[in-house]
C-alpha cells in the first residue's frame, strides 16, 4: 500500500508537497521525539520555526 501513496506524491499535485521531519524535544518527559508533517513547498521555511 505504501508504494501507491508514494507513487501518488510523485505524480501531479503531489510534487507541491515536501515532508518535514523536525527534532524536538518532549516537555514531558524531556527527551528528543520527531515530528513529521507534508505541508506545501512555500510554507515549509515556516514549518521548521
Amino acid at each position: 500500500m505504501a508504494k501507491k501513496v508514494v507513487a501518488t506524491l510523485q505524480t501531479g499535485e503531489g510534487r507541491s508537497f515536501s515532508k518535514v521531519i523536525k527534532l524536538v524535544r518532549s516537555p514531558k518527559t524531556g527527551a528528543y521525539v520527531f515530528e513529521e508533517k507534508i505541508v506545501p513547498n512555500d510554507k515549509v521555511q515556516e514549518a521548521l520555526k
